[in-house]
């Protein structure tokens, strides 16, 4: 089975959905990885911590398909003129004060969509509360047929690939995965080892980018890099082919933010390549 590619939201943050899908189809990929579930404040969810968590993640506001219909219905439309796939969403966030239950209409905008699987990541150190709030977002996704997708973040609260495992067995879902993110692995110093055992079918899709061998110690540079500056696989020290060795079947997002490339190269030649670089550097991968 050949290996489908998928061009993340990510890598240039700024682009609209149904361009988006385009330019993925002129470029080569398979999929496309969207953003469109902002963060649903419930009643009691103190707004200035909101704004600190959100300032550590993506910096730029989702599309929001729930509030724009007319392009929730544009991108549908490129999707099915392209054959693009749109494999998966984010990010349906868990943070103190957070009621999943909000999410429940951009989980419906995105089964309308077609997308099978919705990222989350953990905002909050207070464990039986996140597994709560974990347990109930799985419980409303499958009403939707959805895979709730779990990404661990080197400075969130679930940070490693033993907390993710940690998360989901306690959960005691079935429509679960991890997302693996190659700078996530090697800045929280995942062992390979520590893949083996888990099920295949944990692993729906992957982020790959690669990064420097310094792994910075404060909060702001990962996050700088995180956000602003990754760089091609195979370009710096990040040990993809093995990573991706161990989750083979799992579609192959590459989410490449680098926003001087993409202001010197334009975002579709940034784009490609991202691409070749994951090919050449997975090419024994089928």
């Amino acid at each position: 089975m050949r290996a489908k590619y998928s061009l993340v939201h990510m890598t240039n943050n700024r682009c609209p959905p149904p361009e988006m899908i385009r330019l993925a189809a002129k470029v080569g990929y398979d999929c496309v990885s969207l953003r469109t579930i902002p963060t649903r404040l419930s009643g009691d969810a103190d707004n200035a911590e909101i704004a600190a968590m959100k300032a550590t993640t993506s910096g730029v506001e989702p599309y929001d398909l729930v509030k724009n219909r007319h392009l929730l219905l544009e991108t549908k439309q490129a999707a099915e003129e392209t054959g693009i796939i749109i494999n998966d969403t984010e990010n349906a966030r868990i943070f103190d004060g957070v009621d999943v239950w909000n999410y429940e209409r951009d989980l419906e905008a995105a089964a309308m969509l077609g997308v099978r699987h919705f990222l989350t990541n953990i905002w909050t150190n207070d464990k039986s509360f996140y597994t709560e709030q974990f347990s109930l977002l799985c419980e409303l996704a499958s009403k939707y047929n959805l895979t709730v997708n779990l990404e661990f973040v080197t400075w969130a609260g679930v940070k490693d690939l033993q907390g993710a495992k940690e998360l989901i067995l306690d959960s005691g879902a079935k429509n679960v995965g991890i997302v693996v993110d190659s700078l996530h692995v090697y800045r929280s110093r995942v062992k390979l080892e520590e893949f083996d055992g888990l099920p295949k079918e944990w692993f729906n899709y992957t982020h790959i980018s690669d990064c420097e061998f310094e792994i910075p110690s404060d909060v702001e540079s990962l996050i700088h890099t995180g956000r602003d500056e990754r760089l091609y696989p195979g370009e710096g020290a990040i040990d993809i082919k093995s990573i991706i060795e161990k989750i083979p079947t799992a579609v192959r997002g590459l989410e490449v933010p680098h926003y001087i490339r993409v202001e010197q190269l334009g975002y579709e030649e940034h784009a490609r390549r991202a691409l070749m670089a994951a090919k050449k550097c997975l090419e024994s991968i089928f």
